[in-house]
């Protein structure tokens, strides 16, 4: 099983200091009503998209869903130009016209990422015959949560990505809860990788507090599927330490503080920092050298936005509208 090496070790942590550090902000402007509309940090769950992306090439390809600051940022996004995008100025990823549930950033591969639940895993089968077609082997790994795998774009894409065996990742981000519904009450099966066996491909599932253990299995499916193997069910157990959607007053009366606290007692930041340590690859002053570092580059991010212009009105027409060469139609 591949291995990652000491300097991407080390990456890992930058990278969710940078996931945390990002969403900690996020929550504090959405509180202080800067950033209009919902918030969905991932704050708790940085090992599953941090050890999947690093599993990744540069030109690999990414879909995520509605939790997905942490994705771009994973694969290796500006910050800046996402927060631009968070409080809607005209230098966001997507000039400020997609906020926070819909990003796309395509200079590290994200295609976008959408709050309609589960609408991400069907664009990522078409990325997956895309590079089919181009003759590439490249792939795409599509992020989902629990929730997102009793709809029937999880069930469709998966059998036709098996048929056609495609180089896609289907990756279960299972924190639990879609939205304030458990798992146990709305899904039939305790795994959902368990899933992947209906459609004849590998079903894996990994603690997700463990970015080095999501590492190992995602690289070991990108590799199979880089050789025409065919598409795999990856499945992070993982836990959202906030609420489903910050600022929307949902009550967090569906799962208990206990429970809470006993994810809490698992942070991935403090797992991966463990391991640094035990290794001699980080001291104490090097690990937290790098939460400052991520914490100072959102400081950076948040000084750009601010400062950046609003985008024109007009702009808004020029991604509903094709111009058809100056004929008025």
């Amino acid at each position: 099983m591949p291995t990652p090496r000491p300097e991407l070790l080390i990456e890992m942590q930058r990278r969710m200091w940078r996931v945390r550090a990002f969403d900690e902000r996020a929550v504090e402007l959405r509180h202080a009503r800067e950033i209009h509309g919902p918030v969905h940090p991932s704050i708790g769950q940085e090992a599953a998209c941090v050890g999947a992306c690093m599993a990744l090439r540069e030109d690999d390809t990414l879909t995520g869903n509605h939790r997905s600051h942490g994705h771009p940022i994973a694969k290796g996004s500006e910050l800046g130009p996402l927060m631009a995008e968070l409080l809607g100025k005209a230098t966001g990823v997507c000039g400020g016209m997609g906020g926070s549930m819909h990003l796309a950033d395509f200079s590290v591969g994200s295609l976008g990422e959408t709050g309609i639940v589960g609408a991400g895993i069907p664009i990522a089968v078409g990325a997956g015959l895309s590079a089919r077609v181009r003759g590439t082997d490249q792939i795409c790994i599509a992020f989902f949560g629990d929730g997102a795998s009793n709809h029937g774009t999880f069930h469709e894409s998966l059998n036709l990505a098996a048929i056609w065996k495609l180089p896609v990742l289907f990756f279960c981000e299972n924190n639990g809860y879609a939205a304030t519904t458990s798992l146990a009450r709305a899904t039939s099966v305790e795994d959902v990788a368990e899933r992947a066996a209906g459609y004849r491909m590998p079903g894996v599932v990994v603690d997700g507090q463990d970015a080095v253990a999501v590492y190992e299995v995602t690289a070991e499916a990108a590799a199979r599927a880089r050789a025409g193997e065919g598409p795999s069910l990856l499945e992070a157990k993982t836990y959202r330490y906030l609420e489903h959607a910050e600022g929307e007053g949902i009550p967090g009366f569906y799962r208990d503080a206990a429970e809470i606290e006993r994810w809490r007692q698992r942070d991935p930041l403090e797992i991966h920092r463990q391991l640094l340590l035990d290794r001699n690859l980080l001291d104490a002053a090097g690990a937290d050298r790098i939460e400052r570092e991520a914490r100072a580059e959102v400081d950076a991010a948040l000084a750009f936005a601010r400062e950046s212009a609003e985008p024109e009105p007009r702009a808004a027409f020029d991604v509903v509208f094709a111009n058809s060469g100056g004929s008025g139609t």
